[in-house]
């Protein structure tokens, strides 16, 4: 009964387009990276005096469609170059400063202790959550990641990374934080070694960033080029009976598209076709750059087709072919190891128990607060959601509050990870974010994602930062109700409804069409959900609403383009974001000021016991949130689904009838 609900109940959805989309991994240029290694970030000397904040009227919590369109785009409109670019520069320490290290790495605990001379050895594979992990819970971290290899920068004990890069499903925003980090640990002189055994564009952009990059003969390549593919629900529905009654507002809300169309429609050709240029584009421009190659050379190598390693090795985009234990062996002889003993190496859960004091990175007495909100938006904890794994809009409200109040906080940033969810709870967070952000700086930092519900969220901040392939935007409604008459008539189902009210079967009599009054209720509803979404978007980005519409219109953009259309105010990472929360809170950039994670782990015993059953029992993260998907979901959704970019050649070995009912089952919320 409850998936029959599911089905029937019409609902408002903001969200991007529903189409599955299977595609090759790409990728761009690096930027400057804004951070200094720690949580004491150092930014670079360059900047400008301090930047007017963006202001907010009462009128900002006002519905009103007229009272939001009277708002006048602000007169000071900040240019990217203008932002504190935050550039990490690696300070070597003084004799002092060296003693002090070394005095507190004698009295550290046992467990983090580390033999001199050790190579910190990681392994990047599938899935990376942007949320803090805790020494209980299985899987990556990119804070942690991030911060291991801060750590071990500037740590006199490792002389080096391992990196083994292994087939990832993350999206692009990671990967390019994690790029970042890579080349600044450069800079400390130290070597970073990356070690690949599949090479798909995904993994190689991480891998060419390294001091070298390794493969064993037998390694798969990948390096074939970008696909999109769109799935199509219509043909499906006609045969089994169902009847889409879909209200698209907003061309490029293909959400529609995917329940009622047999083929794509041009606006989602065009949109998806210039997230691929995006994507191919900058993939392209980061590689030249690693490898110092031309552009066009690179391009010429991808149309080849290339499927053997050694070509890899020919064209100078690896280092050199060999086994594991061929580069342990060379590493080994590059460190004055003997042959017969083991190489000294500490790992990615052990180093991340090193605390960032031990090594003199604690941050100064100014405090910014990090506000992590990763994954789907709903009101209230589900029964099936697992810690960290969606944003639960009572708990993440309380944690800004408690920001807000607390005179402790300078500023905040805010990091979204989301394709949105409960349209209800995405405005509540909305609403807190905006407070905060009166009371002091807020800078919301994108992740992979953060359309829909997420770029709701966001858009309350007084400055948002995204990185170049962010996803991020879709400011659109779908509405959408099945008649199911003739599938009923199939299968000899009979179905009588008792009513009052002249709209009350308008939620439930899947037995018939609309009629006509409530085919225009249906429709008025919709338009008047989108009104509220891009007004409050054009009055939040201090922009007229009929400019805010050409860029609305339910349409995915990469970051890059967001930002050229004063979606996104500036493109970088975390350490960027950092950067002009200190400026805005009027800290000097040089100066330290210590991160506080309000978002951290829990540490609670139901918890902990769900992260070791996890572990041991190995529990499919993908079957979690297909559960989570069958979750009844009330009410408005603000939601960007559908958009998947994977490795062809490995992802792309799924079963597609796998793929088509997971995202019709998403679309069902």
């Amino acid at each position: 009964m409850a998936k029959l609900l599911l089905v029937h109940a019409p609902q408002v959805v903001f969200s991007s387009s529903r189409s599955l989309v299977s595609a090759t991994a790409l990728y761009r240029r690096p930027l400057p990276v804004n951070s200094k290694f720690t949580s004491s970030d150092s930014h670079s000397p360059h900047i400008v005096p301090r930047l007017r904040s963006r202001r907010f009227s009462a009128r900002a919590f006002d519905d009103s469609p007229a009272e939001l369109e009277k708002d006048e785009p602000r007169d000071g409109v900040v240019r990217d170059e203008e932002y504190p670019t935050g550039e990490m520069v690696y300070e070597d320490r003084n004799a002092w400063e060296s003693i002090v290290v070394k005095f507190r790495m004698l009295f550290a605990y046992p467990w983090q202790r580390v033999r001199k001379g050790s190579v910190l050895t990681m392994t990047l594979r599938g899935q990376i959550s942007d949320q803090l992990k805790s020494r209980f819970t299985s899987g990556l971290s990119l804070p942690q990641i991030s911060e291991n290899l801060v750590k071990a920068a500037y740590d006199p004990r490792i002389a080096g990374v391992y990196l083994h890069i292994e087939p990832l499903s993350c999206g692009w925003g990671k990967v390019e934080e994690i790029r970042r980090h890579i080349l600044d640990f450069k800079k400390s002189g130290k070597f970073i070694v990356g070690y690949i055994n599949i090479c798909g564009l995904k993994e190689y952009y991480l891998g060419c960033s390294c001091s070298e990059l390794y493969a064993p003969p037998s390694a798969y390549s990948f390096l074939y080029g970008l696909t999109v593919q769109a799935s199509f629900l219509g043909g499906v529905f006609e045969k089994v009976g169902i009847e889409p009654q879909v209200q698209r507002i907003g061309k490029y809300k293909s959400a529609g598209d995917q329940l009622a169309r047999k083929s794509i429609s041009e606006e989602n050709y065009e949109m998806l076709s210039v997230l691929l240029d995006n994507i191919y584009a900058n993939w392209l421009d980061g590689v030249s750059d690693s490898t110092g190659k031309k552009r066009e050379d690179v391009e010429s190598f991808i149309n080849q087709g290339v499927y053997e390693i050694e070509k890899l090795k020919e064209e100078g985009l690896i280092k050199d072919i060999r086994y594991d234990d061929e580069v342990i062996s060379m590493l080994k002889e590059r460190l004055g190891v003997e042959k017969d003993k083991k190489l000294p190496t500490v790992d990615y859960k052990k180093y991340s128990g090193v605390k960032k004091s031990t090594l003199g990175l604690s941050g100064g007495r100014d405090q910014i607060a990090i506000i992590r909100a990763g994954g789907s938006i709903s009101r209230v904890k589900g029964p099936l959601s697992t810690p960290g794994s969606s944003i639960v809009a009572e708990q993440l409200i309380e944690k800004i509050r408690s920001v807000r109040e607390n005179k402790k906080y300078k500023a905040a940033v805010i990091r979204i990870d989301s394709p949105g969810g409960d349209a209800l709870a995405s405005d509540l967070m909305w609403r807190e974010i905006k407070l905060l952000a009166e009371a002091k700086p807020v800078v919301a930092s994108m992740s992979d994602v953060a359309a829909s519900g997420g770029y709701y969220m966001a858009m309350a901040a007084n400055t948002i930062v995204a990185e170049n392939l962010t996803l991020t935007g879709s400011i659109g409604v779908v509405t959408a109700r099945f008649t199911l008459a003739k599938l009923y008539e199939k299968i000899g189902f009979n179905k009588e409804t008792i009513s009052r009210g002249k709209y009350a079967e308008l939620l439930g009599a899947e037995e018939r069409p609309f009629k006509p009054e409530e085919a225009e209720l249906f429709g008025k509803s919709a338009q008047h959900a989108y009104q509220l979404f891009r007004n409050k978007a054009a009055l939040s980005r201090s922009m007229p609403v009929d400019k805010m519409e050409e860029v609305a219109q339910g349409r995915v953009w990469t970051g890059k383009d967001a930002h050229s259309r004063g979606l996104v105010d500036a493109l970088g990472g975390l350490s960027r974001a950092i950067a002009i929360a200190k400026q805005k809170a009027n800290i000097p950039l040089d100066k330290k000021v210590t991160l506080v994670e309000v978002s951290r782990p829990s540490t609670s015993l139901p918890d902990i016991l769900s992260g070791i059953g996890s572990s041991v029992i190995g529990v499919d993260r993908t079957l979690k949130g297909l559960l989570d998907e069958l979750t009844v979901s009330e009410g408005v959704q603000a939601r960007m689904d559908g958009i998947m970019f994977q490795q062809l050649g490995r992802d792309s070995l799924a079963s597609p009838i796998i793929d088509l009912l997971k995202d019709y089952l998403s679309s069902l919320r």
